[in-house]
């Protein structure tokens, strides 16, 4: 058998798996229609630098447990403390012709023109100054949220361009539980309805509470297999887990949702 066919013979085997567990659950009187599948996904904060730079530290690694405040890396900033020191010697000298000038308007000496324009040069270098600083700040950051390390993109010493995320972070609010329910159940479904979550080798009892239920339908995802679920529209909702840690991300998982109600009953 060539490797080309193993990947589509596993799908098969996952298919007639699922839908004979399917089928052996029905026969003993269990109830399918409360049971779904889904996984664990995560919204990332990515954190990365304005401006092109070579990393000079980092203070974190794949897995630190950070708070807001902490410092994660520093990028080199010889460029820009030049660009800084620069700016001050503008602002210093725009500041001795401001004077200048205007004493001369005060001894009616200078005119009103050349007091404005020495006035305007000022506020120009200062705003310079002031932007040349933030610039040198931003060479240092620090995490914008309390949460995990996921992943770290590059190391001290990689040259990083401007935009592109040193590392990613994972607050534990950011932690959500997504499954597709058949279009006949989302009446008797609604936000903050409590579901509970399994999967294999997570601590019994985890909870989670629905956020958010889609407005538009769409066809059962590729990754659930199974062939009668695939013929059917549903929808997608998403629940907030009351222990994120306790669960992983890209982890498949089951939910059970709460007992199906009417839809007199689920509209009051």
């Amino acid at each position: 058998m060539t490797r080309a066919r193993v990947p589509i013979l596993i799908a098969v085997l996952a298919a007639i798996a699922s839908v004979a567990t399917w089928g052996y659950l029905r026969a003993r009187g269990g109830d399918t229609g409360r049971t779904v599948q889904g996984w664990i996904e995560s919204q990332l904060i990515f954190v990365a630098p304005d401006e092109t730079g070579r990393v000079e530290t980092l203070a974190v690694r794949e897995g630190d447990k950070i708070k807001t405040g902490d410092p994660i890396f520093t990028l080199d900033a010889d460029l820009q403390k030049a660009t800084l020191a620069e700016a001050e010697a503008n602002v210093a000298n725009a500041q001795v012709a401001y004077m200048r000038a205007k004493e001369l308007l005060t001894r009616a000496v200078g005119s009103q023109k050349t007091f404005d324009d020495a006035e305007a040069v000022l506020r120009t270098a200062e705003a310079r100054r002031n932007s040349a600083k933030t610039r040198l700040d931003r060479r240092k950051l620090d995490s914008p949220v309390t949460g995990a390390v996921q992943e770290v993109y590059f190391r001290t010493g990689e040259l990083v361009p401007a935009g592109r995320p040193i590392v990613s972070l994972l607050p534990p609010g950011n932690v959500r539980v997504r499954f597709f329910v058949p279009q006949d159940r989302v009446p008797g479904l609604k936000i903050g309805d409590a579901v509970t979550v399994t999967c294999d080798g997570c601590a019994p009892g985890l909870a989670a509470r629905i956020n958010f239920i889609s407005a538009q339908a769409e066809f059962t995802p590729p990754v659930i297999y199974s062939l009668e679920e695939r013929a059917l529209l549903v929808f997608r909702i998403e629940a907030l887990p009351e222990k994120p840690d306790a669960l992983r991300v890209g982890q498949p998982v089951s939910v059970v949702l709460p007992p199906a109600q009417s839809v007199a009953d689920a509209r009051r």
